[in-house]
C-alpha cells in the first residue's frame, strides 16, 4: 500500500470500502512500518500481529474505520485477552477477560488492533519514560520526549505507524503528547466517552479517553462512533445537536476568542510557546474572529493542590486495585518511587481533603462557566515549554533519597509538605492542561507551530462544557487555513 503513510484513517477506510485494498494488506503495511520505526522510538511495547491478521481476515464490523490499523494505550481501559500492565512491574502477568466499553466501541467502529503502546507508570507523568520499558522517543527528535502519558500512541501516529491511536487524558495526557508530536488531540467533555464497566469515574472525573490523530476529521468521526453514556454511568455529557463530523462543514461564525501567553499553574512560559500562542491568535484574527487577551479566573495555588490531591487519591486507589487484580499485597518494590510516593500521599489524605479538592474543582467549573458566558473559546499554549529532553525530568539523587526515606518513615506531615512542594514546582512544564480536566470542559491541542529546532509546539483551545462542536468547527477552519498533514518527521 504505497500511499499508506499519506492517508488518514478515514482515507484508508475508504480504500477498503471501495475494494481497492484488503484489510489484511493494510495490516501488513502497518506491521512493516512498526517493525521499521519502533526499534528507534519504543512506542509499541506489546505486538498483536497474529491476532491482527486473523481479525483483518474478517468478518469485520461495518463501521467508519473498517480495516484501519489501530494501537491501544496500555492504560485507560482493558483489551480482553491482552496483557495490561500500565507500565508497572507489579502488574506483569495480568490479563483482563473483558473489553472496556470504549475499547468495545473502537472494535465496533471497525479498527484492527495491532498492539499496545508505552506509557508512564499508571499515567502519572507528562513524559513517557517508565522504568519497566524504557523511554519512548519523539519522532521529530529522538533525544526529546513525545510527552505523556499517551506518549507511545503519539509517537506511533507521528511516525506513521498507524493513522490514529487510543489515548487517555486525566491532566493533559492526550493534549501534551499531541503538542510534542505535531498531532491533533482532543480531550472531550467529562463523561462524553464511557469509562465502564471497570471504572465509575477516573481520578474523580478528571479522566477522559479518546484518540490521537493527524486529521481533525478522524477525531470527529471516532467521537461519533464512541460517545454516549454506557450502562450505569454516574452522569452524562450534554448530547450533541448533530454528529460531530457534520460540524466540520459548518462555519464557526465570528468567535470571541480570549488568549493568554501566561502559565496557569506555573511561573513562566518559554518564548517558543509564547510565539506559538501569538501566532495562533493572529491567525484567528485574520480568519475574522474577535481576539483579545485575558487570563482565566483561576487560583493557581488552590487548583494545583486540588489537582494533586485528587491524583494522589486516585493513584492510591489504583495501587490497591492492582493488588486485588494480582491477588497479593502491593509493596514499594513493585512500583517506581514517584508512584509509590503518590500512593503514600493518597493513603495519608482524609475524606475531608478529597472532598475539599473536589469542591475546589467544582467552584472552578462555575467560575469558568461564567467566564465563557462572554467568551466562546480560550487559547493558550498546550505546554509551557517545548518538548523536554529524555531524562530531563527524571529524579535526581537527592530526590530519590528523599522518597526512599518517606518509604520507611511515611510521616503524614512530611508527606503533606512534599505534596505542597509538588504543587509549587512539579507542574511548571505541563502547567496549562489540568484545569480543563478539573472543570470537565473540552479542550484540544492543535499543531500550528514548529520552533527553530524543528520541534512541534501545540496550542490549546478550550470551550464551554459540552461544546465540542465549536472546537471541531474552529479546528477544521484552522486545518484548512494552515494545513499540517504534510509535515512529517524526517525518515518517516
Amino acid at each position: 500500500m504505497q500511499d499508506y503513510a499519506e492517508l488518514d484513517a478515514l482515507g484508508i477506510a475508504q480504500r477498503v470500502r471501495l475494494g481497492k485494498v484488503k484489510p489484511v494488506e493494510v495490516v501488513e503495511t502497518a506491521i512493516r512500518r512498526i517493525e521499521e520505526h519502533n526499534p528507534r522510538l519504543n512506542a509499541v511495547v506489546h505486538a498483536m500481529y497474529d491476532a491482527a491478521r486473523r481479525q483483518a481476515e474478517g468478518p469485520l464490523p461495518d463501521g467508519p474505520f473498517t480495516g484501519v490499523p489501530f494501537l491501544v494505550k496500555d492504560l485507560d481501559g482493558f483489551l480482553a485477552g491482552q496483557p495490561y500492565t500500565a507500565s508497572s512491574r507489579f502488574l506483569e502477568g495480568f490479563v483482563p477477560v473483558q473489553d472496556a466499553e470504549l475499547i468495545s466501541r473502537f472494535r465496533r467502529a471497525g479498527v484492527v488492533f495491532l498492539g499496545k503502546t508505552n506509557c508512564p507508570e499508571l499515567g502519572i507523568m507528562g513524559v513517557t519514560e517508565p522504568e519497566a520499558r524504557g523511554p519512548t522517543r519523539n519522532p521529530w527528535d529522538p533525544g526529546h520526549t513525545p510527552g505523556g502519558s499517551s506518549g507511545g500512541s503519539a509517537a506511533a501516529v507521528a511516525a506513521r505507524m498507524v493513522p490514529m491511536a487510543h489515548g487517555g487524558d486525566g491532566g493533559g495526557s492526550i493534549r501534551i503528547p499531541a503538542s510534542c508530536c505535531g498531532l491533533f488531540g482532543l480531550k472531550p467533555s467529562r463523561a462524553r466517552n464511557p469509562l465502564g464497566p471497570d471504572l465509575g469515574e477516573g481520578w474523580a472525573g478528571l479522566v477522559q479517553g479518546h484518540v490521537l490523530t493527524r486529521s481533525v476529521r478522524d477525531s470527529a468521526a471516532m467521537l461519533d462512533a464512541t460517545h454516549g453514556p454506557d450502562e450505569g454511568a454516574p452522569y452524562a455529557a450534554p448530547p450533541p445537536e448533530r454528529p460531530f463530523s457534520q460540524e466540520l462543514d459548518r462555519e464557526p461564525g465570528r468567535l470571541r476568542i480570549a488568549f493568554s501567553t501566561g502559565s496557569i499553574y506555573g511561573r513562566e512560559v518559554h518564548p517558543d510557546n509564547v510565539a506559538a500562542v501569538r501566532d495562533a491568535a493572529k491567525l484567528c484574527a485574520d480568519l475574522g474572529h474577535d481576539v483579545f487577551e485575558a487570563d482565566l479566573p483561576v487560583d493557581r495555588g488552590e487548583m494545583a493542590r486540588a489537582y494533586l490531591v485528587v491524583v494522589a487519591a486516585g493513584v492510591a486507589a489504583s495501587v490497591a486495585e492492582a493488588g486485588r487484580w494480582m491477588g497479593r499485597t502491593p509493596t514499594a518494590a513493585g512500583f517506581e518511587a514517584p508512584t509509590w510516593f503518590l500512593a503514600q500521599v493518597g493513603r495519608s489524605l482524609s475524606a475531608l481533603d478529597l472532598h475539599q479538592a473536589r469542591e475546589a474543582n467544582a467552584r472552578a467549573g462555575r467560575r469558568l462557566a461564567a467566564f465563557f458566558r462572554t467568551t466562546d473559546v480560550f487559547l493558550d499554549a498546550t505546554l509551557a515549554h517545548p518538548p523536554v529532553r529524555i531524562g530531563e525530568l527524571a529524579l535526581k539523587g537527592a530526590e530519590r533519597a528523599g522518597l526512599a526515606l518517606l518509604r520507611t518513615v511515611p510521616a503524614r506531615p512530611l508527606l503533606h509538605k512534599a505534596l505542597a512542594d509538588l504543587a509549587e514546582k512539579s507542574l511548571e512544564k505541563t502547567a496549562n492542561t489540568m484545569i480543563f480536566n478539573q472543570t470537565g470542559q473540552p479542550a484540544m491541542s492543535v499543531p500550528l507551530h514548529w520552533n527553530a529546532a524543528g520541534l512541534p509546539i501545540g496550542v490549546q483551545f478550550a470551550a464551554r462544557t459540552g461544546d465540542e462542536a465549536t472546537l471541531f468547527r474552529l479546528a477544521a477552519q484552522l486545518e484548512q487555513a494552515r494545513p499540517w498533514a504534510g509535515k512529517r518527521p524526517a525518515g518517516t
